[in-house]
């Protein structure tokens, strides 16, 4: 997202942002009328692929379906606000594997380096914003989403202004530093009537998809317990992610929210009890601020439990492994942007042999699939799948874990009835 240098424009930046200048209604009749006349959404049916004659024998794997995308002028526009690694190697160029969004806008503190992205990818240099002009946006027709890649402690706000400019909101988690700012963003984006999704890219990865699956199908038995790690060797010292008032802690809401998450919704449940223990080393200046290494306990309804551990200090290790009476699912690596593996071990039927395999599946772009997957929500006006409600749960989660470690104590949780109770519709297959 950001090296240290934008970390210190943007805290300027967050300092001297002004108000909001349009109410919620206005901007929604405003984005209304934009979208009316510039015929985005007209047709939201998504069209039809070109069919072509197998080309393998049954043998063999045949690729997915041909590409059916929107044509340029009806796909929905995004605006992306901050332009650092995460925007620059990850989204920016996922736009390219996408059917139904395209970058419009860019916000960032950088005019000069903002110019030259947008040359890069097409954008009018009328569309190219500062935090200060960012409330512009709501006079811009072509974005219809604000996708926020900032520090975790610029969320709330760039949410609820791009909220009352008039626009839907994709927001990186976690999404916010804490409960109460998540709060605050879910109900800005009710009252202006946009939607709020927090980009938990891997809810729409077809590994991931796919191990919901076969844990919903008790193809291992019943899940009891979920193994998770996230660790990563942490560098510079004055990097926002080592500040807390920019990242509001350390290892586990930045990495350990995918252990977490992953075992939310591989059960389906909520946890009902968590117990915590952090640990920073004294004397590194990298953990002056937050938490180095955060391990972390749940306890479901069902009985599952899940150990989680996260880790700012320790080299790169990134999987999970469910466990079942019939045998295990895993995968390794299991969060990064590229190459995830997935491998089943389950006893054959009738005999002694045990089967082992690894599942192969199609890979496909991480950010893509969840843009698109929003955009589809905009234009078809459905709910997305892992809305504002989503982000505000793992971020109570999160402050659950960080008092239970501070007070040495498990910390019981009100039970939460039913399956996937802050999720909206799973994404389409195949969309």
């Amino acid at each position: 997202m950001s090296g240290s240098g934008d970390m210190v424009s943007r805290r300027g930046l967050l300092r001297t942002a002004g108000g909001v200048a349009v109410a919620g209604a206005l901007a929604k009749l405003s984005v209304a009328c934009a979208r009316a006349e510039s015929g985005a959404g007209a047709s939201p049916d998504p069209p039809t692929p070109v069919k072509l004659p197998r080309l393998m024998a049954p043998t063999e794997r045949e690729s997915e379906l041909m590409p059916a995308p929107l044509a340029p002028d009806k796909r929905v526009g995004y605006a992306i606000v901050g332009l650092g690694r995460l925007s620059l190697e990850e989204i920016l160029p996922a736009f390219g594997h996408c059917k139904y969004s395209r970058p419009t806008a860019l916000v960032s503190g950088d005019a000069q380096k903002a110019a030259q992205v947008a040359g890069q990818y097409g954008i009018d240099p009328k569309s190219v914003y500062s935090y200060e002009t960012f409330d512009r946006l709501k006079d811009n027709k072509a974005v219809d989403i604000v996708y926020i890649v900032l520090p975790n402690s610029m969320h709330r706000e760039y949410t609820i202004r791009a909220a009352q400019a008039g626009k839907h909101v994709l927001c990186e988690k976690p999404m916010a530093n804490t409960s109460a700012e998540c709060v605050e963003m879910i109900d800005a984006c009710k009252k202006a009537s946009r939607k709020l999704m927090v980009a938990y890219r891997l809810q729409y990865e077809p590994h991931h998809r796919e191990m919901i699956r076969l844990c919903r199908a008790k193809e291992i038995g019943p899940i009891k317990t979920i193994m998770a790690v996230n660790a990563q060797h942490q560098g510079d010292p004055n990097q926002w992610r080592l500040k807390k008032a920019l990242a509001g802690g350390g290892a586990l809401p930045d990495i350990g929210i995918y252990c977490l998450n992953a075992a939310r919704y591989l059960t389906g449940e909520e946890p009902i009890e968590v117990l915590g223990s952090a640990y920073s080393t004294p004397d590194d200046p990298r953990f002056r601020e937050v938490d180095e290494t955060v391990d972390f306990f749940l306890r479901f309804p069902s009985g599952a439990r899940a150990v989680c551990s996260t880790s700012y200090s320790c080299h790169q290790s990134k999987r999970f492994r469910v466990m079942g009476p019939e045998g295990w699912a895993e995968m390794d690596p299991a969060f990064p942007y590229h190459g995830l593996r997935m491998r089943v071990s389950r006893k054959m039927k009738d005999s002694p042999i045990e089967d082992a395999s690894e599942r192969k599946l199609q890979e496909k772009n991480h950010f893509a699939l969840e843009m698109d997957h929003l955009s589809q929500c905009v234009l078809r006006d459905r709910p997305a799948h892992t809305p504002g409600e989503e982000g505000l749960q793992d971020m109570r989660l999160i402050e659950a874990i960080y008092t239970s470690a501070r007070e040495g104590r498990p910390v019981k949780l009100e039970p939460v009835q039913g399956l996937d109770v802050f999720r909206g519709p799973p994404p389409e297959p195949g969309a």
